[in-house]
């Protein structure tokens, strides 16, 4: 493993990321510009459905002296993060299923100043969801944040919601015609890698091709975190299509 070239793979996730997000950078941005309002240029971060640890490499960059721990359950994201991040002792990573009441006992600590995900949670329906929220609560100390940035779509305005999808598709169409992978490709060339491949396998035994989870307004994420015990919760960043929304315990 330690020939295969994993900030290449980490590149490359971040464009096809990118197709989806253009204003992905922007998204972390202000994510970490909270986290330093809120809880100071230290923390201890849980990355929260991590992936292949984008907020984690981004949070690192930014803030050296922060310590993170990623949990994910996806075998091929979590190949790539760990071969970015070995020897970095900052960093540790957890695989556990976030639908199992008992995953968080798996972390290496009992609370954190801030737990971070972004464009993951929507795999998971409502009541799992708000299961989660509760769990999340339970790990935030006092005066820490959590913070979700993902699909927050309002059934409300059907016709700007539309009107948001057929301009983003467009624009998607455009980028795919020249050339840029999408997550279909993506995940065909991690089945080609001879790293890769087995835990692209097994990626796709636990997942199948997407989930199907909700996507509600980011009213409800405010209310249910509020419910779990947050104090506070409201956006603090959003394009047409996505919204960072911040709580703090």
């Amino acid at each position: 493993m330690s020939d295969t070239d994993w900030a290449g793979w980490q590149q490359s996730w971040d464009r096809q990321q990118e197709w989806y997000m253009p204003d992905r950078e922007e998204r972390f941005r202000v994510m970490l510009d909270m986290v330093e309002a809120l809880v100071g240029p230290e923390p201890r971060v849980l990355d929260l459905a991590c992936g292949t640890g984008s907020i984690t490499d981004r949070l690192l960059r930014r803030f050296p002296g922060a310590v993170s721990t990623g949990v994910d359950l996806d075998p091929a994201l979590l190949a790539i993060a760990r071969g970015t991040f070995e020897g970095d002792e900052r960093v540790s990573f957890v695989t556990a299923d976030l639908k199992d009441p008992a995953w968080t006992r798996a972390l290496p600590y009992d609370s954190y100043d801030a737990v971070l995900t972004a464009t993951a949670l929507h795999w998971l329906h409502s009541g799992p969801l708000a299961a989660l929220y509760g769990q999340v609560a339970g790990l935030v100390r006092e005066g820490g944040v959590f913070m979700n940035a993902d699909h927050m779509i309002d059934p409300a305005t059907p016709r700007i919601n539309a009107a948001e999808r057929a301009r983003r598709h467009a624009r998607m169409d455009a980028e795919k015609a020249a050339g840029v992978l999408d997550w279909a490709d993506w995940w065909a060339s991690a089945a080609k890698d001879p790293v890769l491949a087995e835990p692209t396998a097994r990626r796709f035994e636990i997942y199948g091709e997407h989930a199907d989870g909700d996507m509600p307004p980011v009213g409800w994420h405010a209310d249910t975190l509020r419910a779990a015990g947050f104090g506070e919760a409201r956006p603090v960043w959003c394009s047409p299509s996505d919204t960072l929304l911040l709580a703090v315990k």
